[in-house]
């Protein structure tokens, strides 16, 4: 990564008040490059086995795929775009030993040496950029009560609480529609950025403002610890499962 600063990261999974998780989370570091890391959030759906096994093979895949990831000569939006397709169509193929047809949602991130950061997304687990507690740019979830906030039908207040608010349009899995290709580039990450990707049994219970002035005053392990918590009591009971993942820039200390 960049001169200047040092990359602290942390990770969250909690069940929630579901019978099962279904949820998963990964943050890796390249095994041959210092200063290249990968985060995932994949959320899955189809009953107690169905949604595991579309999530954890969202993370199979992104273990391979990442191993033979190469910065400087792979593009890294094509690796994201590769992890998209592969894991969509091995968990189609796994629908015929489930008892619900699997899907899995995707939010991901690579960071490389340079400061450059790629992200894509399909479904409602989301990824948020943050410079020094205030928001940059979020993924735009793939939902129905998106479509009605983007008609001006709703507003984002309405939305949280919409009946229909687990009504996806695109996700990993789906027969009948292919997922959606949602990328992002964010060409220099700065110090005290932060990059967070969770799913919905997180940002469901928080402003954009409550987690960017979280994220900025902690660091990685603490906020994740925080958050999870106050998601846990914010839901009251009725909480789904919860993931997330944070990688901060830190700047490096005046010893080092």
């Amino acid at each position: 990564m960049t001169r200047g600063f040092r990359l602290a990261a942390a990770t969250g999974l909690h069940k929630g008040d579901r019978p099962y998780q279904q949820d998963q989370v990964l943050v890796l570091t390249h095994p041959r490059v210092p200063g290249c890391v990968l985060a995932v959030v994949a959320d899955g759906m189809g009953g107690r086995s169905g949604g595991r096994k579309a999530s954890d093979q969202v993370l199979l895949t992104a273990r391979q795929l990442f191993s033979r990831y190469k910065p400087g000569r792979d593009e890294p939006v094509g690796m994201l775009r590769q992890l998209l397709d592969e894991a969509h169509t091995v968990i189609k193929l796994t629908a015929v030993s489930s008892e619900q047809e699997p899907h899995s949602t995707l939010a991901a991130f690579l960071m490389n040496p340079g400061g450059d950061c790629a992200w894509i997304h399909a479904g409602d687990s989301r990824i948020y950029h943050f410079r020094d507690g205030r928001l940059i740019k979020r993924t735009k979830d793939h939902s129905y009560v998106q479509v009605l906030v983007d008609r001006g039908e709703i507003d984002e207040d309405e939305a949280s609480v919409h009946p229909q608010g687990n009504i996806l349009l695109g996700c990993l899995g789906m027969k009948s529609t292919p997922p959606p290709v949602d990328v992002h580039l964010i060409p220099r990450l700065k110090t005290g950025d932060v990059m967070m990707a969770c799913s919905d049994g997180l940002w469901h219970y928080f402003s954009p403002i409550e987690m960017g002035e979280l994220l900025a005053e902690k660091p990685p392990r603490e906020a994740v610890e925080l958050l999870v918590a106050e998601a846990r009591r914010r839901a009251h009971g009725g909480g789904d499962n919860i993931s997330i993942v944070v990688v901060k820039l830190e700047e490096l200390p005046k010893d080092d």
